[in-house]
Parts: structure tokens; C-alpha cells; sequence
């Protein structure tokens, strides 16, 4: 970080502490994986591209030598490639949200998480006054507002299994 400061620090750890709830988020999907031996509910999708992304910013932060880079993606990386390896073990075949109309398969927590991280990751890289942190967390608040527009569209159904109270 090229400035100290309270503001700068502050920062960094939002940063850190949003990044690391935002990977955690799968370890749900993972327990569940675990424990039901499938993956009915877990989409592919976003482990492989935030595993990408982690590799790609642990690389720029070993460059930079931003020590908060490198902390927060390479735990990322490891817990990602986890992810990846429990649901191809798996994975019988995938389902699409668009063609069921059932957000079933989509991470609330996730989606927030994503949000909250890539705003936070745009802040630090304005702080620094850096494009290369800036611009590729862009794509994360886009498809954090898509996830929820589609939860939007698209809302849990509410369980008809229930018994109307006589009055």
C-alpha cells in the first residue's frame, strides 16, 4: 500500500475480511456435497471462475508484492480448487436456472458476499489509485446485480406442504 494511514488500513481488512466470508460461502455447498454424495444444488460455475480470479490477482499481488493480495487469493485459490475437486468427484450431470425458473441453485450468500467484496476491492484499488484492481471487479458487482435480479424474478417457493388454520 503506497499510503499508511488508519483509512488505508481499514480498508485492507474489509477487503480481507469480505474476501474470505465471500470464499467460505462455499463451504456450505461444500458440506453439503459431502454429505448427500452429490451435487444437485451447487452450481460449477462460480468456484471455477473465482478460482481463475484467484490465480490471476495471487499472481499481480506477488508483482506488486501487496501482501494483502497475496494473503487473501491464495487461501482463496486453496479453498476454490476444494470446491472444484469435491463437486467434479460429484458430478453427474449440471441444471440451468433459466430453464427450470428455479433459483434453487443459486447462492444468496454468495451473491451478497460477491457483492460486498467486489465493492470493497474497487474501494482499495481507488484508494491506491490502481485500474488493475479497480476494472476486473466490475464484472463481480454486474453479475452480483444479475444474481439478484434473477432472485427477483424468480422467487423460492414457499412450502405448500402446510395445513390452513381453521378459524
Amino acid at each position: 500500500m503506497e499510503t499508511g494511514g488508519v483509512a488505508d488500513t481499514l480498508l485492507s481488512g474489509a477487503c480481507v475480511v469480505f474476501t474470505l466470508g465471500m470464499f467460505s460461502t462455499g463451504l456450505s455447498d461444500l458440506r453439503h456435497m459431502w454429505m448427500t454424495r452429490r451435487v444437485d444444488s451447487v452450481q460449477f460455475l462460480p468456484f471455477l471462475t473465482t478460482d481463475v480470479n484467484n490465480l490471476s490477482w495471487l499472481s499481480y499481488g506477488t508483482l506488486k508484492r501487496d501482501g494483502t493480495l497475496i494473503v487473501v487469493n491464495a487461501v482463496g485459490a486453496v479453498l476454490q480448487t476444494s470446491y472444484i475437486l469435491v463437486y467434479l468427484h460429484y458430478c453427474p450431470r449440471k441444471a440451468k436456472v433459466i430453464q427450470t425458473k428455479s433459483i434453487q441453485r443459486l447462492s444468496f450468500s454468495l451473491t451478497i458476499a460477491t457483492l460486498l467484496t467486489s465493492a470493497s476491492w474497487i474501494f482499495y484499488g481507488f484508494r491506491l489509485r490502481d485500474p488493475y484492481i479497480m476494472v476486473p471487479n466490475l464484472p463481480g458487482i454486474l453479475t452480483s446485480f444479475i444474481r439478484l435480479w434473477l432472485f427477483w424474478k424468480y422467487p423460492q417457493e414457499q412450502d405448500r406442504n402446510y395445513q390452513l388454520l381453521q378459524t
